[in-house]
């Protein structure tokens, strides 16, 4: 099975060598812990290190705001959309129904290999119909599948729910999933990953710690994490 490498150290090594190519990941957790920042720095190690072009779907934050934030962890992709090998889609989910249009010919034309949708939570603030939201993930997926893409759909896990998504859907029409934890541990917060399935392979079934700094997250996949679930 040929992988996509993350370039997030040691997230690749807890997946057994990477993302599948093709394959749709779900990136899923509670506020906090570090989804956006998760995929910027997949896209943006994806177009420097591995020279796979990429586009960004964003929902909610403008792209403007995501790209300053990126910066402080040292990924400047405004060279990378001169360059033409990335693209940021800032779309208003209130005007959602071209979506899929804009978002198919932006990747034939930078010819992205990967892709990141963030977020599929946000579009049911506009779509209130549930069998409506569940066909348009559904079709999302679709698409990206035909396309060949290695794509990251962004949800969210609510508090004190036990869901891994937002909708109870996103987890089933992708084909892996990566839940990122932030949770009190006594009188400290524990930021822990877990892979909870990638389909037609092995993964690490242990939870992993993982932190956020000034270079993006590190996963550390010889340790173990303890959080209360």
């Amino acid at each position: 099975m040929e992988r996509v490498k993350t370039g997030v150290p040691g997230l690749d090594e807890i997946m057994m060598g990477g993302i599948p190519k093709s394959h749709q990941t779900l990136i899923t957790g509670t506020s906090g812990t570090g989804k956006t920042m998760f995929c910027c720095q997949y896209i943006y190690n994806g177009v420097k290190k591995f020279n796979d072009n990429a586009v960004y779907l964003s929902f909610e934050e403008p792209a403007d705001s995501i790209a300053e934030n990126a910066k402080s962890f040292g990924w400047d992709f405004k060279p990378l959309e001169k360059s033409g090998k990335f693209s940021f889609i800032r779309y208003d989910p209130y005007h959602i129904e071209d979506v899929f249009d804009i978002l198919e010919s932006t990747i034939r034309q930078v010819k992205a290999t990967r892709v990141v949708v963030d977020s599929v939570s946000a579009l049911g603030l506009h779509i209130k119909d549930e069998a409506e939201l569940r066909r348009m993930i559904f079709n999302l997926s679709v698409i990206l599948r035909k396309l060949g893409c290695t794509s990251m759909l962004v949800s969210e896990i609510l508090p004190g729910t036990n869901s891994l998504s937002r909708y109870g859907v996103e987890e089933f029409v992708t084909d892996s999933v990566v839940v990122l934890y932030y949770e009190r541990l006594q009188s400290t917060f524990s930021r822990a990953i877990q892979i909870w399935k990638i389909r037609g392979s092995a993964h690490s079934q242990k939870l992993h710690p993982y932190k956020i700094d000034s270079n993006g997250i590190t996963v550390y996949p010889k340790e173990e994490a303890f959080i209360k679930r």
